[in-house]
């Protein structure tokens, strides 16, 4: 099954805790301190890979986690840091926030590896904290959390050509004739299900054809399975516009074609610019008088690539396949799409960000801040030179004067995630 969307949810890991230790050796039995580092948490990574063709395995698994950097040592030996962690995804895949859809990647190259989410720092070990008065501290920083994101994978094929046209007009059959694709082919309407890709080879050129299924009036807005598939012809680099030079099954292949650009058009305006080849298809079912009429209305519309085939018994298909090499030579290779912020990873807790901000409700004094979390887990409440280090980071980090411009008084109830104390001035 083609599968061309998909949500997951990823983690990176968190930073591993700095450590609180001391050294005790023999006659040394109160060495000073020498708690290590933790190490940082895993990153996620979103890696292009050309062997994949859809986003199938993502229906079966949709959490993805990095692992945790390890906490600090003792010796101040270092905590080892997380396993970063690589999803891979086919070329022409969109990776977007979920949450505000702005686009963070677009994986068009083989090896492409992009950062979604960065692991968090490691903490640091109480060596650090170490001082002339405070030679023995008895805290550490606490590893910071990983960063989680809901993202939206969407797929959009990476083809150089792309076979368009309403159905049953022998666009499968020309795929299987120019490539070595197999796709379905039978004498009815929306055999294919699903964009079909092969690649064709001329001399030592190749490039890669998509056949895009479901076009028909109104496929724009949804009816028939052009929705569904409109958005693969974004990237294509050229169209090849395939007709029922006979009119077979009762329609005019003219009336056709204005009706297939019209959808493309009002899919998106700018495709109406995109070079297009016309193949005129089942002329052995029409007339002379039929192919050179067909051919002067698009010549004179301004389609001067239009060529007469016959895929069953590949008649003109060499000559249309030199034409599509020809006019990609003339063209340049398809371009990412640009996303609309930069794809830097945002940082899991800038330590230098006061961002303070204080709520009031009936429970007290409500202290909010993106690094305050990590704060709290530094603390050891029960030692002193902790609780002072505490008191000195609540009024250097402004969560003292933020108390005070939000009214607090002495006695009110202060919280903070999990901890709750009165306030003292």
């Amino acid at each position: 099954m083609f599968i061309d969307e998909a949500k997951i949810m990823i983690r990176s890991g968190d930073g591993g805790d700095g450590r609180i230790s001391f050294y005790r050796g023999k006659y040394i039995p109160k060495g000073g301190p020498d708690g290590g580092n933790g190490g940082r948490g895993g990153h996620v990574y979103f890696v292009g890979d050309a062997n994949l063709r859809t986003l199938q395995d993502f229906r079966y698994k949709r959490r993805y986690v990095a692992m945790n950097g390890e906490m600090g040592g003792k010796g101040k030996c270092f905590g080892a840091k997380g396993q970063d962690l690589y999803i891979r995804v086919p070329l022409g895949t969109i990776v977007k926030d979920a949450d505000d859809l702005h686009v963070i990647a677009d994986i068009v190259r083989d090896g492409q590896k992009v950062m979604a989410a960065e692991g968090g720092r490691g903490g640091v070990g109480n060596t650090a904290y170490a001082t002339a008065t405070r030679q023995s501290p008895n805290f550490a920083k606490a590893g910071a959390r990983g960063e989680e994101r809901n993202i939206q994978l969407e797929l959009k094929l990476l083809a150089d050509v792309a076979l368009i046209g309403m159905p049953n007009v022998g666009k499968s059959t020309l795929l299987s004739v120019l490539t070595k694709a197999k796709p379905k082919i039978a004498d009815y309407h929306f055999t294919t299900l699903e964009p079909q890709l092969g690649i064709a080879q001329v001399g030592e050129d190749s490039f890669v054809l998509a056949d895009i299924p479901g076009l028909i009036e109104g496929a724009s807005e949804g009816l028939g399975l052009g929705d569904q598939f409109l958005k693969h012809i974004e990237r294509t680099r050229l169209f090849v516009h395939v007709l029922d030079a006979s009119g077979s099954e009762g329609r005019d292949p003219w009336q056709d074609f204005q009706i297939i650009n019209e959808e493309l058009v009002k899919y998106r305006s700018d495709l109406k610019d995109r070079p297009q080849i016309v193949l005129l298809n089942k002329t052995d079912l029409a007339t002379s008088e039929q192919i050179a009429a067909l051919t002067k209305k698009l010549q004179t519309a301004g389609y001067n690539t239009v060529l007469p085939i016959c895929a069953p018994i590949q008649s003109g298909t060499k000559e249309a396949l030199y034409a599509m090499n020809r006019e990609l030579k003339k063209m340049p290779t398809v371009k990412a799409v640009l996303p609309e912020e930069e794809a830097e990873v945002e940082k899991v807790y800038n330590l230098d960000q006061q961002n303070v901000r204080v709520r009031h409700d009936d429970y007290g004094y409500h202290v909010e801040a993106p690094w305050l979390d990590r704060f709290l887990r530094s603390i050891n409440f029960d030692d002193t030179q902790s609780m002072s280090y505490f008191q000195k980071m609540l009024e250097k980090r402004g969560v003292n004067a933020a108390l005070i411009a939000a009214g607090i008084k002495e006695g009110d109830t202060v919280i903070m995630e999990d901890l709750e104390f009165e306030y003292i001035p």
